[in-house]
């Protein structure tokens, strides 16, 4: 079983390059954030850690957590943010490391993680291959006020917040760029896949 990583900077089109992976026959994909946000719905122990962290203001009158709330108190502050990626980071790592042990027990041939944070969180370890996903800026920013509903202030606010080009292509094996159309990206994947 081959594992990728995916990564890249916010709206540079991670979700579009692991949809076109998972059309390839063999290929099991795990995206970091849904995987997080599954972690933070109650009766999980992310959950309470982020709580006890941040405290009850952030948890709406339904039990979950405001993400929008929280939202604001980690994009004002780098220290606040380390605090939430040092509870949520590692627990989507074990959560995947034990995913991976147990798909070398099937018919996997690519195992495939989506992550923003891959490489700071130390996924070269575990992939045996990283692949860098860019987009130019105003791209990014476009695509972020679209998917996301952000205004272009908070969207560069978020990207600003993530390491530069250069960081992430000195610690990939492979970049793809994603400006281009979707057609022209698929081709892109699917070669790289499989070689």
């Amino acid at each position: 079983m081959k594992i990728i990583g995916i990564t890249g900077g916010i709206g540079s089109g991670k979700s579009c390059v692991l949809n076109i992976i998972k059309s390839v026959n063999g290929s099991y994909t795990v995206e970091a954030d849904k995987l997080a946000h599954s972690l933070l719905l109650p009766g999980n122990e992310t959950y309470r850690r982020v709580v006890e962290c941040f405290g009850e203001s952030i948890v709406k009158e339904n039990g979950e957590i405001d993400r929008t709330v929280l939202r604001e108190i980690v994009m004002n502050s780098a220290p606040k943010l380390k605090q939430l990626n040092d509870i949520i980071h590692p627990a989507v790592k074990q959560y995947i490391l034990e995913d991976i042990k147990e798909k070398r027990t099937q018919n996997i041939k690519y195992y495939v993680i989506e992550a923003a944070l891959l490489i700071q969180d130390g996924y070269k370890d575990i992939c045996d291959e990283i692949w860098y996903i860019r987009s130019d800026l105003e791209t990014r920013i476009k695509r972020l006020m679209e998917s996301r509903g952000y205004s272009a202030e908070i969207a560069e606010d978020f990207i600003k917040n993530q390491p530069d080009e250069d960081y992430y292509i000195s610690n990939s094996d492979a970049v793809i760029d994603n400006s281009g159309t979707p057609d022209e990206l698929s081709v892109k994947v699917k070669n790289l896949i499989l070689l």
